[in-house]
């Protein structure tokens, strides 16, 4: 795994090399993956932190984008990763690293967000959703569909995220401490692998930059 020292020297070191959307968009990563390994103390802060690491390098622009538009481009840019990964580092870290965090999060219906709709309409439809979608995750993880996986994983992490910054978690609750321990370990193991792909491939069009730097 990247080191977070080598990945700071290697973006300095390409500056020259990156346009300035993708060496801002890695700095800000970079930046927020550092502050997640000086939190490794606090799970929501590291959590919090991973998070917005990973925010920072997939932008999906919400103004003025359907939500199939939104949910095509994230798919991209997870299809992108996997296929700019020959090393298949990203499935050495779902598979070998954190098999059972990711089995835990697939089956955990508290970051499934249909399960949460369904409490706000006062009815159960989120069952037979959540049996598929994790039968086909557990299929995913043992077949190898890495994409896939990874999609399933991150939206669960998604509603996590959610949860925690909109203030519907309390600071270092004991409800939610499996999901939010396992999730932030997952993304500080996920993000420097991330990060590196980007680095070394910064000739691909990885997106929009949210909030450019105005001079």
């Amino acid at each position: 795994m990247p080191e977070l020292t080598d990945l700071k020297q290697r973006l300095r070191d390409q500056r020259d090399l990156l346009n300035e959307l993708q060496s801002t968009r890695l700095h800000r990563a970079l930046s927020w993956l550092n502050a997640a390994q000086q939190h490794d103390e606090d799970a929501d802060l590291r959590f919090i932190c991973s998070w917005i690491s990973f925010s920072a390098c997939c932008f999906v622009e919400e103004s003025s984008s359907s939500p199939l538009e939104e949910q095509l481009a994230f798919q991209n840019f997870i299809q992108q990763l996997v296929n700019l990964d020959p090393d298949e580092r990203i499935y050495d870290c779902l598979w070998h690293q954190f098999s059972g965090p990711v089995r835990a999060l697939i089956k955990n219906p508290y970051v499934f967000a249909p399960f949460w709709e369904s409490q706000r309409r006062g009815d159960d439809c989120w069952k037979e959703a959540f049996d598929l979608s994790s039968v086909a995750a557990l299929n995913f993880l043992s077949r190898k569909k890495v994409p896939e996986l990874l999609g399933i994983v991150l939206d669960r992490l998604y509603v996590l995220h959610n949860q925690v910054v909109r203030g519907g978690a309390t600071w270092q609750s004991r409800v939610n401490r499996e999901q939010v321990e396992d999730g932030g370990k997952l993304l500080l193991a996920l993000m420097p692998v991330v990060i590196d792909i980007m680095l070394t491939h910064s000739d691909h069009d990885w997106g929009e930059l949210a909030y450019p730097v105005v001079k």
